[in-house]
C-alpha cells in the first residue's frame, strides 16, 4: 500500500474557526463524493467533521483563530485516507479511547469523547502522531 499512487489527492488549509467546517465539508464532497459509495462517503464525512471540530475545540483551544489547520484527502483504489494537522499539545489518543471504554457511563451519553469514538467506529484505522514542525497529524483510513 505504501508505494501505491492516489487516484485523487487534495489539500485544504483553513483557520481555527468552527465556521470553516462548511468549507471543509464542501471541499470533501467535491473531491471525494464522485469516487466512493454514498455509505462510505457519509461515514468519512462524519469522521472528518469530528476530527476537524476536535482540532478547533481541543487542540487549538489556546491558539489564535488565525492558526491554520491543514487537511488532506487521498483516494486510492481500495481505501480513502484523511489527514488533519494541528498545532496543539500532543496527547495519547489510544489511552484516551481506552479510558472511555472503561467508564461505567456510556461515553456516547456524555458530551466529551464522542468524537473520538465516532472516528474509531467509522474508520478502519485511526492514528494520531506528533510530526515535524510541532504539529500533530490525525490520520483516518477507510476501505472503499
Amino acid at each position: 500500500m505504501q508505494d501505491e499512487q492516489p487516484i485523487q489527492q487534495s489539500h485544504l488549509q483553513v483557520k481555527t474557526d468552527l465556521k470553516a467546517l462548511t468549507e471543509v465539508l464542501q471541499w470533501f464532497e467535491e473531491k471525494v463524493s464522485p469516487l466512493i459509495t454514498q455509505d462510505v462517503f457519509w461515514q468519512c464525512q462524519v469522521a472528518l467533521a469530528e476530527g476537524f471540530t476536535n482540532a478547533v475545540r481541543h487542540a487549538h483551544q489556546e491558539r489564535f483563530w488565525t492558526t491554520s489547520i491543514d487537511l488532506e484527502v487521498l483516494v486510492f483504489h481500495n481505501y480513502l485516507e484523511m489527514r488533519i494537522w494541528d498545532y496543539g499539545k500532543p496527547f495519547d489518543m489510544l489511552a484516551k479511547l481506552q479510558s472511555l471504554d472503561k467508564e461505567a457511563q456510556d461515553p456516547l451519553e456524555k458530551e466529551g469523547g464522542r468524537g473520538l469514538i465516532f472516528m474509531q467506529q467509522l474508520t478502519d484505522q485511526l492514528d494520531y502522531l506528533r510530526v515535524s514542525g510541532n504539529r500533530n497529524c490525525l490520520m483516518m483510513r477507510k476501505k472503499i
